[in-house]
């Protein structure tokens, strides 16, 4: 990488700390310290324990179970680097959970994903990098530059050189289409979504599948999988429509609840894939973890030299990718 090394300082909450120091190995930086304490009233402190002023700070942490207390880890460390006078400030949230807050669907319901958005611009952030936000549109609620990366290039190179002639990918629900029909675009298979509807937070109905699964060997595509209900009800419809065996395939593996349990035990699951964007779950070895370090990496050395972050997605999404002749930036 090509940062200058002097100019640029990490930290890590303790959301993921074996991410941000694999972060750290790329960039051929040494993660530095922070000490976050706890008060007797319960009230969260964080002190940066190296130099800032006019530097350039990137700040690791995924919004992870406990996502109230690693929230205020974040915002307390953003509100340190900005009171020690860091030149730019850029919270690197691998997960941002509050992505699924994202609209108004019942009456006098808060706006998680904008709230939260609003209170890491008041702690003093210059810009966010994160990976697959659950719903595009919430980008826009920040008033401060976001970098969206997107692992299906990564997840993508785990099938290479397998033999997919009857295979086929399927997003759990229309609204993660089109991040499927990309994924099975770098696959050059075919593409299917289910008919999802919500119930509650662990209850989902999929009514039918639209595109031919008749027999086909299913890799389900989903953004995040957190206590596997959609998960287990499109295995289930699948069973239905003759598919032998399924892949299952996330970028934030939160495996919350019952989810490892449910997982392991079905026997059509052949397989389940995902990233580090959020620490993996202890005791299932046969779990596929691809890591996004590199990636993230690149993005931090990208910023931090003035450099096109877009560039990342040359090959795997042409929507944000820049044209082949652009090599300036």
């Amino acid at each position: 990488m090509g940062c200058f090394v002097k100019d640029i300082v990490v930290f890590s909450g303790s959301a993921h700390q074996p991410l941000a120091a694999a972060i750290c190995d790329e960039l051929g930086l040494r993660l530095s310290p922070v000490n976050i304490s706890r008060f007797s009233n319960d009230c969260l402190q964080a002190q940066l324990l190296v130099n800032v002023r006019q530097r350039d700070v990137y700040i690791v942490q995924p919004l992870v179970p406990p996502t109230q207390d690693h929230l205020v880890e974040l915002l307390m460390m953003i509100n340190a680097a900005w009171g020690a006078s860091a030149a730019q400030i850029t919270a690197v949230i691998p997960h941002y959970s509050y992505a699924r807050s994202d609209k108004k669907d019942a009456s006098r319901i808060s706006l998680g994903g904008r709230l939260v958005a609003d209170l890491l611009a008041t702690a003093g952030v210059n810009r966010v990098l994160t990976m697959t936000l659950h719903a595009p549109q919430v980008q826009g609620f920040f008033s401060v530059p976001v970098d969206q990366l997107t692992a299906l290039g990564i997840l993508a190179e785990h099938f290479r050189g397998r033999d997919l002639h009857n295979a086929i990918v399927i997003s759990p629900d229309l609204g993660n289409a089109k991040n499927a029909a990309q994924f099975a675009r770098l696959l050059n298979v075919p593409v299917a979504a289910g008919a999802k509807r919500r119930i509650s937070d662990e209850k989902v109905v999929i009514d039918s599948i639209v595109g031919d699964v008749q027999g086909r060997e299913a890799i389900v595509l989903d953004d995040e999988i957190a206590t596997g209900s959609s998960i287990m009800e499109i295995v289930s419809v699948l069973r239905s429509y003759g598919c032998p065996k399924v892949s299952v395939v996330c970028t934030h593996g939160l495996f919350t609840g019952r989810a490892v349990e449910r997982l392991r035990g079905c026997e059509m699951i052949d397989e389940v894939v995902t990233t580090d964007t959020v620490p993996s779950p202890e005791g299932w070895p046969e779990l596929e973890v691809c890591s996004v370090a590199k990636l993230f990496a690149e993005a931090i050395d990208r910023i931090h030299n003035g450099r096109s972050v877009s560039k990342l997605f040359r090959g795997v999404d042409p929507v944000y990718a820049p044209p082949e002749e652009d090599t300036l930036f």
